[in-house]
């Protein structure tokens, strides 16, 4: 898709349209885009099945459904369901916390140990889908962008 052509054609009128809801837009357009894309990049999971993984290999100790949907940014119910998939493909596991065994602790299995190896998900593939979503894109205003949707959580969790 050409972004320039889709946002230039006679059916689209922002008009005065302050940039405030133009920016939410957009990550909300983004967020589309990407996710189509990288549902295309791995045949055996999708992109928010990869992106709990991540998130699950971020934590220091395996996390609980509350601690990764938070982590997520999802509901619980979201990322409940999200897991039962992986759990099903056997990427992850469940068991129950050695404190508190009324707490289900989340970790990923071997199988996915495996599966992130084998897709080289921190190598030169992923360098250079992510490089080229950044081209052309300084540090400076990636650096700004990201104070700014910080920001923009933070005011979120207040609402």
């Amino acid at each position: 898709m050409n972004y320039d052509e889709v946002m230039n054609i006679e059916k689209v009128v922002f008009g005065d349209m302050p940039p405030q809801p133009f920016l939410l837009g957009l990550l909300s357009a983004f967020d589309n885009r990407y996710q189509a894309a990288a549902d295309s990049y791995f045949k055996e999971i999708t992109w928010k099945q990869f992106f709990a993984i991540i998130c699950i290999n971020l934590c220091k100790e395996a996390p609980t459904l509350n601690e990764l949907s938070d982590i997520m940014g999802s509901s619980h119910q979201n990322v409940k369901q999200i897991l039962l998939k992986l759990e099903k493909k056997g990427f992850v596991s469940t068991v129950p916390d050695e404190k508190d065994k009324r707490k289900q602790r989340i970790s990923v299995t071997d199988q996915c140990r495996e599966f992130l190896e084998k897709n080289d998900n921190n190598g030169q593939q992923s360098r250079d889908i992510i490089g080229r979503i950044f081209k052309g894109i300084d540090e400076e205003s990636l650096q700004t962008t990201i104070q700014t949707i910080m920001k923009m959580e933070r005011n979120l969790s207040e609402l």
